[in-house]
């Protein structure tokens, strides 16, 4: 049996911003020895005219599955057996099924080798529903799939699954069914030896779901000498002593879902942790006291929102300096409470706007109550087009946080550059590609 395992692309083709799909890593010690496994990236290389395969399988999250579904077209002409898993698959599997033969919900851990054996026998179901609550320490990660393919100098290293906050516009929870578990220590740090990059991402949505494990773990890397950048949670920025020990630990960045400067969007959103912190001047001082740069991500068209939020938190992000920045026309993803809510109220622009011929990448996505789409889409563009101006990145280059060091400068130089190149790329773009059948 030949399985090719594939990531499409949002619109068809490279990307300068794609890391390593960590799953790749994760699918290839669950694959049976009777079954030949290859990868393809449509992020980082063209896909070939045809596929040598007996089973197409894709990874696909909801911005790319408009691609995915192309590619199905295609692969299933050419009487190949299609499965679909991933976080678009789990939260509207019936609508993937209108394209594959088989998707998988949730994790691939207990799944994964029970399709390829059903396959194999000639049993396969129409759907597969993991529990998630697979031990995290039997968890194996074959990095070797990754070799002769070129992504940007970053490893990939998760320690934790799940998120202890359940905002409303997220799909963790849903994802995840709320679980929230932990990999064991020995385990990650193993891990991170293997990755030959000096830099780290960890791919947790919190790192700190756990802060006591979470310190062992910082106090295990600092040997290791390894950069890193991780996601927090703002209610880690007033703990000074554990910022010190991430600093020490290799800390060089920090992403942070401010989201919002209005409190009533923050409630309605259920960002409990900002509400309570929401004096970000002093959690942002305190971040660069111990020495690390922000990555700041926004979402605007909250009900408390207007037409001029977007540019005023572009100007606060450059005014506080963070390295990099999001600034996110709120996107309703199927799965969320958000989506489900906006449904009800009828204030979607349209229901599957992920396959809508007329849905362009900056779009808004939902009628937001005080402002038009327009100005919706008009301001993200905007903040996204100013912040990621080359003068905004020389200015804020020179903020000690950033030009602390030449690995921060380094990593904000690169951040930026790519950011820049691919927020020109993307905005106003129709999702999916042009891709050429080459059965006829």
């Amino acid at each position: 049996m030949k399985i090719a395992f594939i990531r499409p692309s949002m619109f068809g083709e490279r990307a300068t911003d794609a890391m390593k799909p960590l799953i790749f890593s994760i699918i290839k010690p669950l694959t049976p020895a009777f079954a030949k496994i290859i990868f393809y990236d449509e992020m980082i290389e063209k896909l070939p005219d045809n596929i040598n395969a007996d089973v197409i399988a894709m990874t696909v999250d909801t911005f790319s599955a408009q691609r995915a579904y192309q590619l199905a077209k295609i692969y299933k002409k050419q009487g190949r057996l299609i499965i679909m898993g991933g976080f678009h698959p789990t939260m509207v599997p019936d609508e993937c099924l209108n394209f594959a033969d088989s998707v998988i919900l949730g994790e691939a851990e207990d799944t994964w080798s029970k399709v390829i054996l059903d396959i194999k026998n000639n049993t396969l179901q129409k759907k597969y529903i993991s529990e998630n609550n697979c031990d995290l320490g039997t968890v194996k990660y074959d990095y070797s799939v990754f070799q002769g393919k070129k992504y940007n100098p970053v490893g990939l290293v998760q320690f934790s699954r799940g998120c202890r906050f359940n905002c409303d516009f997220c799909s963790i929870n849903g994802f995840y069914k709320g679980k929230i578990r932990i990999r064991p220590i020995e385990n990650v740090v193993e891990d991170i030896k293997n990755t030959k990059e000096k830099y780290i991402f960890f791919i947790d949505d919190n790192l700190f779901t756990d802060e006591r494990e979470a310190r062992k773990l910082f106090e295990a890397m600092i040997p290791l000498k390894k950069k890193w950048v991780c996601q927090i949670s703002i209610d880690i920025g007033e703990n000074k002593e554990l910022l010190e020990l991430m600093k020490k630990s290799g800390c060089l960045m920090v992403l942070i879902g401010f989201e919002s400067l209005n409190t009533g969007n923050l409630k309605q959103m259920g960002k409990s942790a900002n509400i309570k912190n929401i004096e970000y001047d002093r959690i942002i001082k305190k971040i660069y006291d111990a020495g690390m740069m922000i990555y700041g991500t926004f979402v605007i068209g909250y009900d408390y929102d207007n037409k001029d939020s977007a540019m005023e938190l572009a100007e606060f992000a450059m005014k506080n300096s963070f390295a990099i920045a999001n600034f996110n026309p709120l996107m309703a993803m199927p799965g969320t409470r958000l989506y489900d809510r906006l449904k009800d109220e009828n204030r979607l622009t349209c229901d599957d706007w992920w396959t809508n011929e007329n849905f362009r990448y900056g779009d808004a996505m939902l009628y937001p109550r005080g402002m038009t789409g327009e100005d919706l889409q008009k301001g993200c563009k905007n903040a996204r087009y100013l912040f990621s101006s080359y003068k905004s990145i020389f200015k804020r280059l020179f903020c000690k946080a950033n030009f602390r060091s030449l690995s921060n400068a380094y990593l904000y130089l690169a951040l930026n550059i790519i950011s820049h190149i691919q927020i020109k790329n993307k905005q106003g773009r129709k999702l999916g590609g042009i891709y050429e059948d080459y059965t006829d």
